[in-house]
């Protein structure tokens, strides 16, 4: 009998040691570094406040050689701290600076809790003391960010957004204060893009491909006029099928879960994501 057990506890060791052997790697998310498009940030002001607009370009100037502009992007692109900001609540008969923004955009905005974090909330709160009027952060979907102060229900879009002609029918944009690019984003054991030196090389390899590849994007964002062709951006776009999602988070995560092949968001925001997904993994 006790040689019997010895015997069928071998076994399941050796099969336990076979199947892990056998086990696959866990697929995470890199990022391809090249850039793809170039496009500089700014800030969607209010048409009806032209006052707002050179208060905002002299705020720009003087935080970009004081600077306050480096050390915002040194709390999430070097050795410093994220700071949080907190919204006060909208109250018409105050003197408020009330902002649109898209808190899925680590690390230009996003929330932990009830505080805003990232570079352009950061920017906002220092914007709301150089004015003088108490901060209001409304977060909404990306695309409505413009639309709501072309309303006149925000005074400024701070959404990582990126200066485009369709946008000025709603808003009048700021000095560009960041340089921005779309990168794709693949599964980690995809080697396509291994020889890619050149933005032509990635887009020769995406011109190639069909229907049946499905690159996610983040709906209203430049990488969905990339995709999909953009007459005004000068964009021919591909023959893929562009899926649309609420921010580049969900759609990493569908990447890694099979339903798409690739993603195209923005670079610094492609960086974090990829990073904090992979460290989920």
């Amino acid at each position: 009998m006790k040689k019997l057990i010895a015997f069928v506890l071998s076994a399941v060791l050796a099969i336990g040691t076979f199947a892990g052997c056998g086990s696959k790697e866990t697929v995470t998310a890199k990022v391809i570094e090249i850039e793809l498009t170039n496009e500089e940030y700014a800030f969607g002001v209010d048409k009806t406040q032209p006052e707002l607009l050179t208060s905002v370009n002299a705020f720009i100037a003087e935080i970009q050689s004081n600077g306050t502009f480096d050390a915002i992007c040194n709390n999430y692109f070097g050795d410093g701290t994220p700071k949080a900001v907190t919204s006060a609540t909208l109250d018409t008969s105050k003197d408020q600076l009330v902002i649109a923004t898209n808190a899925a955009f680590e690390p230009f905005e996003y929330m932990k809790g009830d505080s805003y974090y990232g570079i352009d909330m950061e920017i906002a709160a220092a914007l709301a003391d150089y004015l003088g009027q108490e901060l209001v952060i409304q977060n909404m979907d990306f695309d409505a960010v413009c639309l709501s102060v072309g309303q006149q229900k925000c005074d400024i879009a701070m959404a990582g957004l990126t200066v485009k002609p369709e946008r000025e029918e709603y808003v009048t944009f700021s000095t560009s204060y960041y340089s921005a690019s779309q990168k794709i984003i693949v599964k980690s054991d995809n080697t396509e893009f291994d020889n890619c030196k050149t933005a032509a090389d990635v887009e020769a390899i995406l011109a190639a491909k069909d229907t049946n590849t499905k690159i996610g994007v983040q709906t209203g964002t430049t990488g969905q006029f990339y995709v999909e062709g953009d007459a005004d951006w000068g964009f021919d776009g591909f023959p893929v099928t562009s899926i649309g999602y609420k921010n580049g988070s969900l759609a990493v995560q569908d990447l890694l879960n099979g339903n798409l092949d690739y993603v195209i968001i923005d670079s610094a925001p492609a960086a974090c994501i990829t990073e904090a997904i992979n460290n989920m993994q």
